[in-house]
C-alpha cells in the first residue's frame, strides 16, 4: 500500500512537472515571439535638413508625430543645418547603427551623389524629400511638381497686376533642383503669358536676409516695384513683411499702393498674411504628406517593397526618373477665398 502510494505521487508530480515544464516553454516562445516581432521592425535612419524655416520645422513636427503613430522604429533623428558635410557625417552615422532605409532631404542636390552610391553599395535605400538628387540611386523621391510651383505663381501675379508691371523674384539656391524648376517656369511663363512685366531674379541661396538686402537695394533703384514672387515662405516672409513696412510699402490688398506678393510653402504665417492682405497668394507644400509618405516608402523601402509609376491612391501621380522614382503629390493655390479651408495643413500645425 505505501509503494502504491510512493509510485502514484511520483507520477503525479512527474505529471505536475511536465506540465510546469510546457508551460514555461510556451511562455518562453511568447516572449521570444513578442520580442522579435519588436525587433522586426526595419531601422529607419531619418535626417532633417535644416531648422531655420518655419516649413522644415513644420515638417519636423509631423515626422516626429507620424514615427509614434505609424510604430516607426527610427534612429535617434539627425539635422543637418543646410550643410552638406554635416549630411554626409549623419548618414555615416545610420549606415553604422543599422539602418535599413534613410530619409532624407539635400538642399545641395548635386553635392549628394557620392553618399548615394555608398547607401546604394550597402544596399540602404534612400527616401529623399521634397529635393530630388541629380546623380546616384533613390528609392523613393516625395515632392511635388516644382516646375508648377512656379507656373501657378506666374499665373496668379501676371493676372493680379493685370499683365504689366516689375516683379522681384527672390529664387532659391540654383544648385538645387527646386530652385531651378521653380526659376525656370517661372521665367518662361512670364516671357510667353506676360511680356510687359519685367522680372528682376535675385538669387537668394534660401537666405531671408540675402533677400531682404537684395529688396532693398531694388527698391531705392525701382520704387514703382509692385509684385514680388518668394520661391520659400518659410524664410522670405518675414524679413520681406518687415521690410516693406519700415518703408511704408505694407499696404493691404485692395489699397492703392499695394505690392502683390504670392509665395510657395503654406505655412500658418503665410495664411495670416493672406487674411491680413499683406499678401495675396500662396502654393501650399504639403508638409504633412512629405512626412507621411517619406516614413511610408522607408518602411516599403526596408521590406523590399517595389512600386511602379502611375497613379496612386493618395491623389498623386508616381513619375520615372533616370535615378529612381518620384511620388509628386498635390499642392494647392492658397487665396484669400479658400485660405481657412481645413484640409490644408497650415491650417492645422501649431503657429
Amino acid at each position: 500500500m505505501t509503494l502504491t502510494r510512493t509510485r502514484s505521487t511520483t507520477a503525479a508530480a512527474t505529471a505536475v512537472l511536465a506540465v510546469l515544464a510546457l508551460a514555461t516553454a510556451c511562455n518562453r516562445e511568447s516572449a521570444s515571439t513578442a520580442a522579435s516581432g519588436g525587433g522586426d521592425k526595419p531601422s529607419i535612419g531619418i535626417d532633417l535638413p535644416r531648422s531655420d524655416s518655419d516649413f522644415w520645422n513644420s515638417y519636423a513636427q509631423y515626422v516626429k508625430k507620424d514615427i509614434k503613430t505609424d510604430g516607426i522604429k527610427a534612429l535617434p533623428i539627425s539635422n543637418s543645418q543646410n550643410d552638406v558635410t554635416k549630411l554626409v557625417a549623419n548618414v555615416q552615422v545610420f549606415e553604422n547603427t543599422g539602418a535599413k532605409a534613410v530619409v532624407m532631404a539635400p538642399q545641395d542636390t548635386g553635392a549628394i551623389a557620392s553618399t548615394l552610391e555608398s547607401l546604394a553599395s550597402k544596399k540602404i535605400p534612400v527616401i529623399s524629400v521634397d529635393t530630388r538628387p541629380d546623380k546616384g540611386d533613390v528609392y523613393m523621391v516625395v515632392r511635388a511638381d516644382n516646375r508648377a510651383y512656379g507656373t501657378k505663381a506666374c499665373d496668379f501675379l501676371g493676372k493680379q497686376l493685370g499683365g504689366k508691371g516689375k516683379v522681384a523674384e527672390f529664387q532659391g539656391s540654383l544648385d538645387s533642383i527646386n530652385g531651378r524648376d521653380r526659376s525656370e517656369a517661372f521665367a518662361q511663363c512670364m516671357k510667353t503669358k506676360f511680356p510687359k512685366i519685367k522680372v528682376f531674379e535675385l538669387p537668394t541661396g534660401w537666405k531671408g536676409d540675402v533677400a531682404s538686402a537684395k529688396l532693398q537695394s531694388l527698391l531705392a533703384q525701382h520704387p514703382d516695384l509692385n509684385g514680388i514672387y518668394m520661391q520659400a515662405g518659410g524664410v522670405f516672409l518675414q524679413p520681406t513683411l518687415a521690410l516693406l513696412e519700415q518703408k511704408g510699402l505694407l499696404k493691404p490688398a485692395g489699397q492703392k499702393g499695394h505690392i502683390s506678393i504670392v509665395s510657395n510653402d503654406g505655412i500658418p504665417q503665410e495664411f495670416d498674411a493672406i487674411r491680413k492682405g499683406q499678401i495675396d497668394a500662396t502654393i501650399s507644400q504639403p508638409a504633412d504628406l512629405y512626412a507621411r509618405y517619406a516614413l511610408y516608402y522607408a518602411k516599403a523601402a526596408a521590406e523590399g517593397r517595389t512600386f511602379e509609376p502611375g497613379k496612386t491612391d493618395h491623389d498623386s501621380t508616381i513619375i520615372k526618373l533616370p535615378n529612381g522614382l518620384e511620388d509628386q503629390l498635390p499642392a494647392p493655390l492658397v487665396t484669400k477665398d479658400n485660405v481657412d479651408d481645413k484640409a490644408l495643413w497650415g491650417n492645422n500645425v501649431g503657429h
